[in-house]
């Protein structure tokens, strides 16, 4: 009579997910983690996720992008954002605003070709850079302008006039 015990007892294991392993995602977690405490709620990276969510579940549309320098800055009756978007044309430039968010995404891309006895060089770049914001409460969204000078793209957000006669100057006194 043979012993039930006697055999191999060791547990089936699963091979582990191959993402696992994969250098980028860990890498992306730890910069996640550094920003966690740092980021502000109107200005969130594009690439943040839920607590919880799997970090590399569905597609990473965001994979290659990078993030223009942004300034906002509130001024009497208007807010102005002005974003760093050095060596792209106005009509790669595009701003969206849909339901209070505002989009500003530019594209560009450039290719140069040599041909010579000996060799042939082809050179392709592209580049891509998006950023969306939370609009602050009481914008005019109609009379939004934007342009583009220097490298620098400016948006202007007017308040509502709603807005502005909610505004209040609080008299700071002395104790």
């Amino acid at each position: 009579m043979t012993d039930k015990s006697e055999g191999d007892i060791r547990p089936a294991t699963q091979s582990p997910s191959p993402h696992i392993w994969d250098p980028l995602a860990r890498m992306r977690q730890q910069v996640e983690r550094l920003f966690h405490d740092t980021d502000w709620p109107d200005f969130r990276l594009p690439f943040r996720r839920p607590a919880g969510a799997d970090p590399l579940a569905g597609a990473l549309p965001w994979f290659g992008a990078t993030l223009p320098a942004v300034d906002l800055v509130e001024r009497d009756g208007e807010y102005e954002v002005r974003a760093d978007l050095p060596g792209f044309e106005p009509k790669g430039i595009e701003v969206k605003l849909t339901d209070g968010m505002m989009t500003i995404r530019a594209d560009r891309s450039s290719e140069h070709v040599e041909d010579k006895d000996d060799y042939h060089l082809r050179e392709r770049e592209a580049g891509m850079m998006q950023r969306t914001f939370r609009l602050p409460a009481g914008v005019d969204t109609e009379s939004v302008t934007a342009r583009y000078q220097n490298g620098v793209l400016t948006i202007t957000l007017p308040k509502s006039a709603e807005a502005r006669d909610k505004e209040r100057k609080i008299e700071v006194q002395a104790a």
